[in-house]
């Protein structure tokens, strides 16, 4: 099994991008086309051809998002990029990088943090794929920009920019089990405004892969099961973006958004479910940048994100509550009611500057300050808490050379529960030719989270589970070491790059004896079942990417990777009085990525076609309880049809097949799954162009 993905993963995930007009203003069109898909900010936070950057970054171009033709952020990543795994519940999606997962990973929109964490997992609804310009991917706490939650890496989600005064875009796709999808964007845009305004709306009725639950949740077999794979679910999304050129250098903005979900979850054998998920996302901001001389400038921004999460009630149901005292109160919620379970609220400021300095230097010096509330009466142990942390950063990029470039730097983090931490972090980049060398050694600090500290839910389905917080937890440190080589061609690139990442203190959830869980919620509940978030005494990641693309003709682009994941974690038994090895859940060996993309663009033709093939292979995954995850390999065409209506309108037709070879799971629910994929599935999807004095996009 292993030299099957050995040997079926040699390339990776294309690299292209496509932006950062600044640097670039003074090149011909031609030349622009050329540079604009190797232009990267994730790394520095300053732009540099992707080439030249001293932080390694891998990119997911336009051109390969577009051929890809894919439904969600999940999709891409893991269609794309073999470094990344993905586990769907109800609640999210739970990320994996570098074997470490949602907490460790940040995401952000046009770099600004993006909010929206339940149950530990990420909301990837909220970003909608058919705005998306590129998506740049820095692993490892390798940049001093980003904070605590960039110990496993950095997803910078770019948006699409039109000089368009006015742009209308509908987008609209159908598939399998109920697949709807709907995008629309309006831009209007004068001299010194610009006013933008996008909606989003996804539907799907889920899946049911068996019907068989896991025989050690029940006291019989159970095989008439009604729980699905997939629930069904419906969100929408709409947000609104307000843009003033007030002078040459003087720009400001105002965003606001606002996000609605809710999952429907089948009630009867064996669960009898009698209420719903729904989730809340609202969020604004505002800010600007000026310019200043010698290409220096000045950034601040403001950010408020609150993200609730509620049980939707569908029939009559009982309800335990305690009071301030621990005395338990039952009373009854009806079908419509609400039920508050979590309600999660962010402000963020920052403010930045870059500032070219003589001797070849461009210094970037920073201040964030963020304070979250979180407010969950049936899931803390206190009704409400909060935290603050504020943080100062410097990082210098330095070229004394055309060859050479070192970017240094360092961020002193302080949290009002945890204390003072200072985090280095060094790149470099050597050029030699057509071949780059890259290094990077790198610390990270990460307090424990409000949920980490506080969390006390009950689980009360199939068999009762307790899941606790834990408050001698202490922060988590880290050390990043990354060096790798990549060669660059006319029509082939390669690059490998390894990497070993070392934590210590790292928080894991863990099921612990049930004699250490508080006594009274042991009388109450009777677990099954005790989790607890734990410092485990040392824990480390170390892997190999290897990325590659051939063009071995004009029309014709292959590409593909490879992604080796090795983890160990230790833990001291207290009870048994040993060392013992703790599996860091969700961990893959071996995973790879190919793709085979033919375009047809006949000179002159107002049709173009590109054809694109795509396979995803991963080995098992494996986990502390309830079962691994099987190995497997997927596949996926994607036909991509454009059609130029006339100098103001455009349209586009994407239709193909996903898992052509028809592979599903019937895996028992209860038990971790590979994939939760339905099997073979189609889809179409129709995209309508409307711009007036219509120029590329940036």
């Amino acid at each position: 099994m292993k030299h099957k993905y050995l040997l079926g993963a040699v390339f990776v995930c294309a690299v292209h991008s496509a932006s950062a007009q600044s640097i670039l203003e003074n090149k011909n069109e031609e030349e622009l086309s050329l540079m604009l898909q190797e232009v990267v900010v994730t790394g520095t936070g300053t732009e540099h051809y992707l080439k030249d950057a001293p932080v390694q970054t891998e990119v997911i171009s336009r051109k390969m998002l577009d051929s890809y033709g894919a439904s969600s952020l999940e999709d891409i990543l893991s269609g794309l990029c073999p470094s990344f795994d993905f586990s769907s519940s109800d609640m999210g999606s739970n990320m994996q990088l570098g074997g470490l997962g949602n907490g460790y990973i940040l995401l952000l929109i046009d770099g600004k943090k993006i909010h929206g964490d339940v149950g530990g997992q990420n909301n990837l609804g909220l970003i909608d794929p058919a705005r998306i310009e590129r998506i740049e991917i820095v692993k490892g706490a390798a940049s001093a920009l980003y904070g605590s939650d960039a110990i496993a890496g950095v997803i910078n989600i770019i948006t699409k920019k039109h000089r368009e005064n006015v742009l209308v875009t509908n987008t609209t796709r159908g598939g399998s089990y109920g697949e709807f999808r709907q995008s629309n964007a309006f831009q209007f845009k004068s001299d010194k405004w610009t006013f933008a305004t996008n909606f989003q709306l996804k539907h799907s009725n889920g899946w049911q892969n068996t019907t068989y639950e896991d025989p050690n949740r029940y006291e019989k077999p159970v095989t008439n099961s009604i729980n699905k794979t997939v629930n069904r679910y419906t969100d929408w999304q709409v947000s609104q973006h307000i843009g003033y050129q007030a002078t040459q250098t003087l720009s400001l903005y105002a965003d606001g958004s606002f996000y609605r979900k809710r999952v429907y979850r089948p009630c009867g054998i064996p669960d009898y479910k009698t209420y719903d998920f729904l989730y809340r996302n609202a969020s604004a901001s505002t800010g600007g940048k000026m310019k200043l001389k010698n290409n220096n400038s000045i950034t601040a921004d403001i950010h408020y994100d609150s993200h609730a999460y509620y049980y939707a009630y569908t029939h009559e149901t009982w309800d335990k509550e305690y009071d301030d005292n621990g005395k338990e109160i039952s009373f009854p919620y009806s079908p419509g009611d609400k039920g508050l379970q979590s309600d999660q609220s962010r402000l963020l400021i920052q403010t930045k500057g870059i500032f070219n300095l003589p001797y070849f230097n461009r210094l970037s010096a920073g201040v964030d300050m963020e304070i979250n509330w979180l407010d969950a009466p049936r899931r803390l142990d206190e009704k409400n808490v909060s935290d603050n942390t504020g943080s100062f950063y410097l990082q210098d990029e330095w070229s004394p050379f055309s060859q050479l470039n070192i970017t240094a730097g360092a961020r002193l983090t302080l949290n009002n529960n945890f204390g003072m931490r200072a985090t280095p972090k060094v790149s470099a980049l050597y050029k030699l030719g057509d071949f780059n060398l890259r290094a990077t050694y790198s610390e990270g600090f990460k307090t424990p989270t409000l949920k980490e500290l506080h969390y006390r839910y009950i689980r009360q389905m199939s068999l009762v589970i307790l899941n606790l917080g834990n408050k001698d937890l202490e922060p988590q440190t880290s050390r990043y070491v990354s060096g790798g080589v990549e060669y660059n061609g006319t029509d082939f690139s390669i690059s490998a790059t390894g990497y070993c990442n070392w934590l210590d203190n790292m928080i894991t959830l863990v099921t612990i004896p049930t004699s250490q869980a508080p006594g009274d919620l042991v009388v109450t509940y009777d677990p099954a079942r005790v989790r607890q978030y734990q410092n485990m005494d040392d824990a480390r990641t170390c892997g190999i990417d290897i990325n590659a693309k051939w063009i071995p003709f004009k029309t014709l682009t292959l590409a593909g990777g490879y992604s080796y994941l090795d983890t160990e974690a230790n833990q001291y038994d207290e009870e048994d009085e040993v060392m013992k090895h703790i599996v860091i859940d969700g961990m893959a060996h071996h995973r790879g990525t190919v793709s085979a993309v033919w375009n047809y663009d006949r000179k002159n033709s107002n049709y173009r076609l590109s054809v694109g093939l795509y396979g995803r292979f991963q080995s098992k995954r494996y986990y502390q309880d309830d079962g691994n995850g099987k190995s497997y390999h997927l596949w996926r065409l994607n036909t991509r049809h454009q059609f130029n209506l006339g100098k103001q309108w455009d349209a586009e037709i994407n239709a193909g097949i996903d898992n052509i070879l028809n592979y599903y799971e019937t895996t028992y629910h209860g038990l971790n799954y590979g994939t939760n994929t339905a099997g073979r599935t189609f889809y179409v999807s129709l995209m309508v162009q409307f711009g007036q004095k219509k120029r590329k996009t940036t």
